[in-house]
C-alpha cells in the first residue's frame, strides 16, 4: 500500500523561470488530493486593503439594493406585470446571485487577512458562478426575443408572449444553466492532482483551475467548448438574430418618429447586452495578451461586480415606467 502524504509534498508554488511538473502515475499512488487553494486577490499591499474593503462592500450593497428595488417595483406594481418586466426581474435576481457568488468571499478575505478557500468551497463557488453567469447570458437572449416579438409582431404580442411561454423560457434558461454548471462540476470532481494551489484571482475562476490541473486536456476542452456554446455562442446568436429582424422591421417603418419609438424600447436592453458581453470579451482579450494574471483579475471585476451594479441604473434611468413604479413603492415604504 502507498503511504499518504500531505498535499504540500506534491503541490508546490510556481516560481518565475521554473516549471512545475505534474506527478507521474507511480508518484500519484502515494499522493492525496488537494484540500484547499490560495486566492491571490487583487493586491498584496496592506495599505490598500481598507480601501478595497470599503469599495467592494459599497459596490455590493448598491448592487443588491438596486436589483432588489427593481424586483420589488415590478412585483408590487400591476402596470409592470408584463413579459418584459417579468424577464427584467428575473435578470435582477440572477445579477444578485452572480455578484453574491464572489464578492462576499472577497470582502471576508480582506477583513480576516485570509485568502484560503477549501476544495469544497472552491467547487461550490465555481458551481454558482457558472450557474448565474450562464443564466444572465440566456436571460438576455430571452429578453431580445421578447423585443423581437413586441416590435415585429405587435398585434400578436400578448398572444405569443403568454404567461405560460414566459415561465417556460425562464425555466429552460435555468435548466440549461444548471446543466452547464453540473457538467463543469463533473469535470472538476475528477481532478485530483494540481500543479499549484495558488489561483491568481479573487475567486475560483473555472478556467484558471482547469489550467492548474494535472489531467487530460482533451476531455476538459470538449466540456469547455460545450459550456461556451450554451452560455456564450447560443445566446449571442439569438440576440444577433433577434436584432437583425428588429432592425429590418424598423427600417421599413414610414415615419422617423415610429422608428425612434421602436428603437427606444430596445435601448436599455442593448446597453446591458453591450456592457455584459463587451466587458466579458474585453477580459478575454486582455487575458490573451497580458502576462500578468493579477491584471486579469482586476479586469474581471468589471463584469463580475460593475456590470450587475449598473444594470438597475440603466433600466431605471431610461425607463419612465420603472421610475414611476419605484417612486410609488418607496413612497408606500416610507
Amino acid at each position: 500500500m502507498g503511504r499518504a502524504v500531505d498535499r504540500h509534498s506534491f503541490v508546490m508554488p510556481q516560481h518565475k523561470g521554473s516549471a512545475v511538473q505534474c506527478p507521474s502515475y507511480t508518484e500519484q499512488q502515494n499522493l492525496t488530493r488537494v484540500s484547499e487553494f490560495f486566492l491571490v486577490g487583487l493586491s498584496d499591499d496592506p495599505e490598500q486593503q481598507p480601501f478595497l474593503f470599503v469599495l467592494f462592500l459599497s459596490m455590493y450593497l448598491v448592487t443588491v439594493l438596486g436589483n432588489l428595488l427593481i424586483i420589488l417595483a415590478v412585483t408590487c406594481d400591476p402596470h409592470l406585470h408584463t413579459p418584459m418586466y417579468f424577464f427584467l426581474s428575473n435578470l435582477s435576481l440572477a445579477d444578485i446571485g452572480f455578484t453574491s457568488t464572489t464578492v462576499p468571499k472577497m470582502i471576508v478575505d480582506i477583513q480576516t487577512h485570509s485568502r484560503v478557500i477549501s476544495y469544497a468551497g472552491c467547487l461550490t463557488q465555481m458551481s454558482f458562478f457558472m450557474l448565474f453567469g450562464c443564466l444572465d447570458s440566456l436571460l438576455l437572449a430571452v429578453m431580445a426575443y421578447d423585443r423581437f416579438v413586441a416590435i415585429c409582431h405587435p398585434l400578436h404580442y400578448l398572444v405569443i408572449m403568454n404567461p405560460r411561454l414566459c415561465g417556460l423560457l425562464v425555466l429552460i434558461s435555468l435548466s440549461l444553466s444548471l446543466l452547464v454548471s453540473q457538467m463543469h462540476n463533473s469535470v472538476v470532481l475528477k481532478l485530483t492532482y494540481f500543479k499549484d494551489v495558488e489561483i491568481s484571482h479573487f475567486f475560483c475562476d473555472p478556467s484558471q483551475l482547469l489550467s492548474l490541473a494535472c489531467s487530460d486536456p482533451f476531455t476538459n476542452n470538449i466540456v469547455m467548448y460545450f459550456v461556451g456554446a450554451i452560455s456564450g455562442f447560443l445566446p449571442i446568436a439569438g440576440i444577433l438574430f433577434s436584432y437583425y429582424k428588429i432592425v429590418s422591421s424598423v427600417l421599413r417603418l414610414p415615419s422617423s418618429g415610429g422608428r425612434y419609438r421602436a428603437f427606444s424600447t430596445c435601448g436599455s436592453h442593448l446597453a446591458v447586452v453591450c456592457l455584459f458581453y463587451g466587458t466579458g470579451l474585453g477580459v478575454y482579450l486582455s487575458s490573451a495578451v497580458s502576462l500578468s494574471p493579477r491584471k486579469d483579475a482586476v479586469a474581471s471585476v468589471v463584469y463580475t461586480v460593475v456590470t450587475p451594479m449598473l444594470n438597475p441604473f440603466i433600466y431605471s434611468l431610461r425607463n419612465s415606467d420603472i421610475k414611476r413604479a419605484m417612486r410609488r413603492f418607496l413612497s408606500k415604504a416610507i
